[in-house]
Order: C-alpha cells, then sequence, then structure tokens
C-alpha cells in the first residue's frame, strides 16, 4: 500500500516563527539545504521522514501536529459554505479545496468570515426586522460565533490558562479539594463566600460572593473556580484575549466568560490527575465524575480539551445539543466535523438519548468518507432547583475514532471489526453524499436531482 505523502509547510513556517528561526539556520538544525527547506515550507515538496525525526529530536515537535490541525476542519467548513446555492455554478473541486486549507489558510478563513457575512445579512434582509436596522449598524460577524471559532480553531486547549489551573490544583503535584482551596483563595482577595436561596447560581456584590443552595455541589465547585480565575488570573486572561484580537467588545466580554470558565474545568479536572485517572477508569465517565466530583458533562467536555503537546489523550469530540437538535457546544479533536449551520444528522445516537434518560447509548458510526468512530450519547437534565423553575434538557455526546475504541470501557463486547455494526451518519444533509438515506430531508446542494412522476422511492427524489 502506498504511503501518503505528508505536505505541511504552513505547519513548517509557523514552527520556525514561533522559534525565531531564519530558514538558514532552521534548514542547518534540520539538515537539509535551505532550497529544500523552502519547498518544503511552500508545499512544493512533501517533508521527508529525515525531517520529521529531526523536529521530535531536535525541537520537541508532537510530529502529530503536522498531520492534523486545522486543514481537515477549513475543508469541512468550506464544503459546507460553498453548498449554498450563491455558489452552485461555481463550486471549487475538493483538492483545491485542499490545498487552500494547506496552504493558504488565512484566505480560507477570511472565505468563511465573508460568508458568513452575507449569510447574516442576507437573513436579516429576509426576515425585515426593523429593530435590528435602528441599532446603527449591526455587525456583520456574530460575537457568539467568533468566540466559538477561536475556541474550535485552538483545538479547545489553551495551554497556558490549562497549566495555570494546574498550578492551582496541584500546587505541589498533588490535587487539593477544589471547593476549600477556592474558598481559601478567594478569602485571601478579601471575598466571603455565603449561600442563599437565590435564582441566579451566583452573585457577587462588593466583597461578598453568593452562590445558589439549589445549584449542585459540582456546579458550586465549578463557580467558585471561575471566579479564582476571574480574580487571580485576570493578566493571563486580558493576555490571551489580546493575543485574539476580538472584533468587538461584546465577543472580547464573551471570550472572557469563556477563558474563565475553561479555567475552572481545567482546575475541576487538572490535567496530568485526570488524564491518568482517565487512562486508569478507561475512561468510564461515571467513576470519574464521582472521583473528582464533577458533573458528567463536565467530564466529557475535559476529555475532549486533553490536547497538549507531548502529552495528548485520546482525541475526543465532544457536542450538546437541545431538544431541538440545535448544538449549543462543539469540539471535535476528531476528523468527526459538525454543522456550523442548522442541526446534526438525526442517524446519530446523540438525538435518540432523550428518549433514555440516565442511560448512556453507543452507537458505532461511519462517515460518508470513511472513518468510523465508537459514540457515546446521554440525556443531562439541569433542574431549576424549585417545582416553578424550568427544567432544561440537553444531550452530549462523546466518541473518538475506533483505534482507539479499546481504551474506552464503553468498546467492551461491540462488533468493532465487523464493517455492518455501522451506521452511516453524515454531517448535514446539506453536504452529505449519501443517495439512499431513509432520513434525509433535503437534497445535497452539491448534487442534481431527478423528479420522476412515475416512480416513488424512500425519497420524492433521485439524487444523481
Amino acid at each position: 500500500m502506498a504511503t501518503q505523502k505528508l505536505y505541511a509547510g504552513v505547519k513548517l513556517r509557523e514552527t520556525r516563527g514561533r522559534l525565531g528561526l531564519t530558514q538558514k539556520v532552521f534548514a542547518d538544525r534540520l539538515g537539509v539545504s535551505l532550497p529544500y527547506l523552502n519547498q518544503m515550507e511552500n508545499n512544493h515538496r512533501p517533508v521527508s521522514a529525515g525531517v520529521v525525526l529531526a523536529l521530535a529530536g531536535e525541537f520537541g515537535l508532537d510530529v502529530t501536529e503536522l498531520s492534523v490541525g486545522d486543514a481537515e476542519r477549513l475543508v469541512s467548513d468550506m464544503r459546507e459554505a460553498l453548498a449554498d446555492p450563491v455558489f452552485a455554478e461555481t463550486s471549487p473541486p475538493l483538492a483545491d479545496l485542499r490545498l487552500a486549507a494547506s496552504n493558504a489558510p488565512a484566505l480560507a478563513r477570511a472565505f468563511l468570515e465573508l460568508h458568513r457575512a452575507y449569510r447574516q445579512g442576507h437573513e436579516r434582509l429576509a426576515s425585515l426586522d426593523e429593530a435590528m436596522g435602528r441599532e446603527g449598524g449591526p455587525t456583520l460577524v456574530s460575537p457568539w460565533e467568533e468566540v466559538r471559532d477561536f475556541f474550535h480553531y485552538c483545538d479547545n486547549y489553551l495551554d497556558a490558562v490549562d497549566r495555570a489551573a494546574e498550578r492551582f490544583s496541584c500546587p505541589d503535584g498533588k490535587r487539593l479539594e477544589p471547593i476549600a482551596r477556592a474558598t481559601e483563595t478567594l478569602a485571601a482577595q478579601g471575598i466571603k463566600l455565603q449561600f442563599s436561596d437565590i435564582e441566579a447560581v451566583w452573585q457577587r456584590d462588593g466583597t461578598t460572593l453568593t452562590l445558589s443552595t439549589r445549584a449542585g455541589a459540582s456546579t458550586q465547585a465549578f463557580q467558585l473556580l471561575h471566579q479564582v480565575a476571574l480574580l487571580t488570573q485576570n493578566g493571563l486572561l486580558e493576555a490571551t484575549l489580546d493575543l485574539a484580537r476580538f472584533q468587538s467588545d461584546t465577543a472580547r466580554a464573551i471570550a472572557k466568560i469563556g477563558l474563565a470558565n475553561y479555567f475552572a474545568g481545567a482546575a475541576l479536572l487538572p490535567y496530568r490527575v485526570f488524564q491518568a485517572a482517565a487512562q486508569e477508569t478507561r475512561h468510564d465517565l461515571e467513576r470519574l465524575a464521582d472521583r473528582f466530583g464533577a458533573s458528567i458533562e463536565q467530564v466529557a467536555h475535559r476529555l475532549s480539551t486533553l490536547q497538549r503537546p507531548g502529552a495528548k489523550g485520546i482525541p475526543f469530540f465532544f457536542v450538546r445539543v437541545d431538544q431541538a437538535g440545535t448544538i449549543t457546544k462543539r469540539h471535535s479533536a476528531t476528523r468527526l466535523q459538525f454543522a456550523r449551520f442548522g442541526g446534526a444528522c438525526p442517524l446519530w445516537n446523540v438525538h435518540q438519548a432523550f428518549e433514555t434518560p440516565g442511560r448512556f447509548l453507543r452507537q458505532l458510526a461511519e462517515t460518508p468518507d470513511g472513518v468510523r468512530y465508537l459514540c457515546l450519547a446521554r440525556d443531562v437534565s439541569k433542574s431549576g432547583g424549585s417545582f416553578l423553575a424550568p427544567v432544561r434538557r440537553y444531550a452530549i455526546g462523546l466518541g473518538c475514532e475506533v483505534s482507539h475504541a479499546r481504551g474506552l470501557v464503553y468498546a467492551d463486547d461491540m462488533e468493532l471489526a465487523n464493517p455492518r455494526a455501522y451506521q452511516p451518519i453524515g454531517i448535514s444533509c446539506r453536504i452529505c453524499e449519501r443517495r439512499d438515506c431513509h432520513q434525509r430531508s433535503v437534497p445535497p446542494l452539491e448534487r442534481r436531482v431527478r423528479v420522476d412522476p412515475a416512480k416513488r422511492g424512500v425519497l420524492p427524489y433521485e439524487i444523481g
């Protein structure tokens, strides 16, 4: 079988820039000629095995970063954007998209930003919402989407924030009890902690922090650590926000909450201690939640962030959907990408989780590109704390490629080697290439359809 050639020019340039080296010095340390390095950086030649070994030995680079990263996510996002009818006659081939993602990722992201602005402008015009027209020039890029993309494209792993949280929770390498540690830290900041039957999860008034007695223990711990981040890590959070260069103050404010939440999750489940426990329990979410005093959702989300260079965990995808099928949280360290517009594939087991509360659902799934996954799903209910308060219901999905499935307790007794055991799923109907799916809601925009009034199959049309 032929080995796939590795083109990683962008990663090479990024690595050299991060080290502050000239091409000549970088080429010398890699043991190659200057023209050869130049050709590799411009993707005119593949990265050789010798260069890969030199990158690992000379610079300690995690060589998996050369073959994974933004490129596949960019290709998936561009394919979905180009499925828009406006590109019906000009959609480029997949090979061109891969070249753009590999050689010009900044241009690809600019295209996605432009398409997002077009969609939002089109939706505003279609809605004829005069109220938005009086806001003094609405922002073309949604602050929420901008922040979500920020976390998405840094693999939902922020090294400086993650390590700061780990130092806070494990100052001597041993994990301290999080609530006691956070309470002590807040007291040193002059913040008095109290509990009360309030509707808000927390509120801070001067030097008093009030937590709701209606919140569960895991939520209380998380919110305490969130306050620790805001009060003791403000300089780090602001520096990270400066590097992100958000386009609006609103996006920056949303991102700061996200960074504080990231710190809280990483402090509640510190990297090395949590990773070791995950490996020991074979990623049993219930045992991990019990051991760390966390919720199932917190544990699942944290597993998807274990992407520290040199100490990576199993690459997971994580998603949370509401009862309407809208994706409210998403992250993928795998090749599985989620639809940016619309809902997830209806054949995915995450939608069935609402029908079986309190149970984990397992699914073997295969995407149109032939990649196979082990998928878990479970409903998550969040009580408002009283009879009159609404109950928020979500479903979470967690999974990995089957090559890693043996490291999960959930893979036991599943027919991983049986091709017929895998459910065919897609990203979204708009771009899914499957021709005979019985759950298809709309035809794929990249294919022509034929309607035969004398014939009716599963669908009222045939896909060319």
